[in-house]
């Protein structure tokens, strides 16, 4: 009879040198030589799969002076783990065959939560040592709200807080990062903390303005929601006990505008790129996997998917994404840009969402599409047709939206439309049945798109021919109607 194997060591500093398994990497430098210097705003799962990795790449080539304070915005769940675990988590790797590789995140010296400890985050931030702020807050982060105590009480209030803090000591300012992914991120963080410090000083004002860098960025990681499965299997397979580990890909990519007002972190060392113009990179990623995200999203859970892998799976959907990619979107983007050609990007990215290891579940690609729909697909749409070029899938994923706005499959099971405006745009799609109109009226959504009538035309066709059944569905799939059809 075989001995039981033992007790796996629940991760923390303590248990780095316990027996694991051999493919997971520990910190191979001393943790306690690290010195903060980045204050990170909205620790999730894809911060801790892609900027927490950067710098944990860069302790390890010894550049110890870029630790991580992150700060959590909601969840104390998170704080609790992180804080048994001494700020470490398990990062891991999953490919398309079976070559999972794991590694423990060691640059993360201190976790906060806002809502309870923003005298702390407040205090970080006047650390002379902190030279960089970044932001993963979402799109919902950046708009500041009316009430003057509420936009106060927001990140921007205390980032101005912390600046005029530095300026009033003379000491040197932080460089502020946005990560997220808005079309302009740069522009957004330093409107919302230009407004805000004008309303309250207009020489504080003037002063961030002179002396503050907003550098763009591009970042992109496939990082699915852990689940307790993940956990388990992490567990099993590197013998670790990690109570709130990362599922990844292994593509990483991180482009930054190089303008920084106090010092730079040397990422170019572990892989990032410093570009003068972060705006083409953005350009091809937001059309050709944020947009190709919408699409396959919409098409694949109306073709009875759950993700993306097995949509992928299924050739009918796998054509039409390649064929959108390649014939639709790509050849309205710029050919020339430096480690980013078009071309090549839609392979990688056919690649990505084929990667049966990492499948990203179709509801988390479908979620706020009346944001994500008008920054990342009909920008494609409007493109195409003033250049008069085609687009009928195009409008087919745009009609594949419509009918998910609806809120039943095509089977008649319920949908959950996770939406802000998911109730007024299901009572457009339902009134207006298979005539888009009710829908494209919601100009802040679609834009004029209502005045062209050969697109309106094909999205009318698809609602009305397309999405009887799975089987019209697919048949549509292979020959979307084009325009003047």
């Amino acid at each position: 009879m075989s001995e039981p194997a033992p007790p796996v060591p629940v991760l923390n500093d303590r248990s780095l040198d316990a027996p694991h398994r051999h493919e997971l990497r520990t910190p191979g430098y001393d943790r306690t030589e690290l010195e903060p210097a980045v204050v990170h705003f909205g620790v999730g799962g894809f911060h801790r799969a892609h900027q927490a990795v950067y710098f944990d790449e860069l302790a390890e080539l010894g550049f110890t002076r870029w630790g991580v304070i992150g700060v959590g915005m909601s969840r104390p769940e998170m704080g609790q783990v992180l804080d048994a675990q001494d700020n470490l988590f398990t990062v891991v790797q999953r490919g398309t065959a079976d070559d999972s590789a794991a590694k423990v995140i060691g640059c993360v010296v201190e976790y906060l939560l806002l809502t309870e400890h923003r005298r702390d985050v407040a205090e970080r931030l006047a650390d002379p040592r902190i030279r960089l702020v970044t932001l993963t807050i979402t799109a919902n982060g950046y708009v500041l709200p009316d009430d003057p105590e509420e936009a106060d009480a927001s990140v921007f209030g205390l980032v101005v807080d912390a600046l005029d803090a530095r300026r009033r000591a003379r000491r040197a300012p932080f460089t502020v990062l946005s990560c997220d992914n808005l079309p302009d991120s740069a522009a957004a963080t330093r409107d919302a903390v230009l407004a805000l410090a004008g309303r309250r000083d207009p020489a504080l004002a003037r002063w961030i303005g002179e002396r503050i860098s907003f550098p763009g960025s591009m970042v992109d990681r496939i990082t699915p929601a852990t689940t307790p499965e993940d956990r388990d299997e992490v567990e099993d397979d590197f013998r670790v006990g990690d109570r709130w580990p990362v599922i990844t890909e292994p593509f990483t990519q991180w482009v930054i505008e190089d303008d920084f007002c106090n010092d730079r972190p040397p990422l170019n060392r572990v892989g990032a790129l410093f570009v003068d113009d972060v705006a083409p990179y953005k350009l091809i990623k937001s059309r050709l996997l944020n947009g190709v995200h919408c699409a396959l999203g919409y098409v694949g859970r109306l073709a009875g998917h759950e993700s993306t892998d097995e949509a992928m799976g299924d050739p009918a959907v796998a054509d039409f994404v390649e064929r959108l990619m390649r014939e639709e979107i790509a050849p309205l983007l710029p050919p020339d840009v430096p480690g980013m050609n078009p071309a090549e990007y839609c392979g990688t990215v056919l690649e990505r969402l084929s990667n049966p290891s990492i499948g990203d579940p179709l509801a988390r690609l479908c979620r706020r599409g009346s944001t994500k729909v008008p920054d990342y697909l009909l920008p494609s749409l409007h493109d195409a047709h003033a250049r008069d070029s085609a687009r009928a899938r195009l409008d087919f994923a745009v009609a594949a939206w419509m009918r998910y706005l609806r809120a039943v499959d095509l089977d008649g099971r319920p949908i959950d439309v996770q939406d802000v405006r998911a109730e007024e745009l299901r009572d457009a799609a339902l009134r207006g049945g298979d005539d888009p109109g009710p829908l494209l009226a919601f100009t802040d959504v679609f834009g004029d798109l209502a005045a062209d009538d050969e697109d309106v035309t094909v999205i009318h066709r698809s609602l009305a021919g397309a999405f009887g059944s799975r089987r019209s569905l697919r048949s549509a799939l292979a020959s979307p109607p084009p325009p003047g059809a």
